[in-house]
């Protein structure tokens, strides 16, 4: 069988994740890179075997090419995946899809002409192995009907970030919550469904970032009537990952990504009916990240074989609705219903 060609658009941290896992797949090869850095690009395709192109125009209408992904800053993904999926590629965008919910509404309609082209939106978290389970035993009914969820995510940023695109209203569309917490967002879509009403609160408490936030918090609320609270922080000095889901029935519990975050852990507990302290059991999953394999695997099978896969452009919608109303709740100070 041939293999699926690939071209990846954007070199950095993740563009090289990506490039990585085409450069190893037994179904694709990858093909070519771009970044608006030459040096970068070179370096990447000397390392991996394969051509620099010229630019990402000369990339994306590469007629040879079948798979691109745009692993650019936020300001040019979008309209570089419209541009591919209208050169009949498909398209793998990483998060988030737009720098706002009209950006990634326009994707999905350009996705729904380029069909049977696939466009998928990158959300490598749901690949981590202890979310993966997690959802499995909640969809099975585990902890039974949901009442609560608690979701933190965070790291210590860096100096100088005001100097970067994330720190750049323009570029960037916010600032941790688009970053990070679209993450957290897919997540609590993709367990709970969508939210009907949200409440937030910015802040911008250390990096010199104005008028992005280094932090949010956030309530949102579900027509069930289960509630979530999210907080979502560049001033986590030490890096976390907690995503708590509580049932009636008892919790799942999981904490770590793997590398600086550490090793994912899921805890699951299920209540007594006579009180008391829980039954719990914990479950480690060591190693290394092997979210961006998976996840690329998943890519490819829906492309091959036609399969269903996660991270669709409707679940990229959904993501950026409850993104895009927590900032509208922020700038009006009131809760707000969610917008699908």
């Amino acid at each position: 069988m041939s293999r699926l060609r690939v071209g990846v658009v954007g070199c950095g941290l993740i563009g090289t994740r990506r490039a990585a896992e085409a450069a190893t797949h037994t179904q694709t090869s990858l093909i070519k890179v771009a970044d608006t850095d030459s040096s970068r690009a070179r370096l990447l395709a000397k390392e991996l075997g394969c051509e620099a192109a010229a630019d990402s125009a000369a990339l994306i209408e590469d007629p040879a090419i079948d798979i691109v992904v745009v692993s650019t800053p936020n300001g040019s993904a979008a309209s570089l995946a419209l541009a591919a999926l209208r050169c009949g590629k498909n398209v793998l965008i990483e998060k988030p899809p737009g720098r706002n919910l009209a950006e990634t509404m326009s994707l999905v309609e350009a996705a729904r002409c380029a069909a049977p082209r696939i466009l998928k939106v990158g959300f490598n978290h749901r690949y981590h192995p202890a979310i993966s389970r997690a959802h499995q035993m909640y969809r099975q009914g585990a902890i039974g009907e949901a009442i609560n969820l608690r979701a933190r995510y965070g790291h210590g940023g860096r100096p100088g970030y005001e100097k970067e695109w994330r720190g750049n209203p323009e570029q960037a569309g916010g600032g941790e919550l688009i970053d990070q917490g679209v993450h957290i967002a897919d997540l609590i879509n993709w367990f709970l469904g969508p939210p009907e009403l949200a409440f937030s609160m910015l802040q911008t408490a250390v990096w010199p970032i104005a008028p992005l936030e280094d932090n949010a918090f956030a309530l949102l609320r579900f027509s069930s009537g289960a509630i979530a609270s999210v907080h979502t922080s560049w001033t986590q000095w030490k890096n976390l990952f907690s995503f708590e889901l509580f049932g009636r029935l008892g919790s799942l519990c999981l904490e770590g990504l793997a590398g600086s975050y550490g090793n994912q852990r899921l805890i699951v507990s299920l209540r007594k009916p006579e009180g008391g302290a829980p039954d719990t059991v914990e479950e480690a999953f060591e190693g290394p990240d092997s979210s961006w394999a998976l996840e690329w695997q998943d890519f490819v099978r829906a492309i091959l074989d036609s399969r269903d896969y996660l991270g669709t452009p409707q679940e990229g919608v959904a993501a950026m609705a409850t993104v895009d109303a927590l900032y509208r709740s922020a700038r009006a100070g009131v809760p707000v219903p969610i917008l699908q």
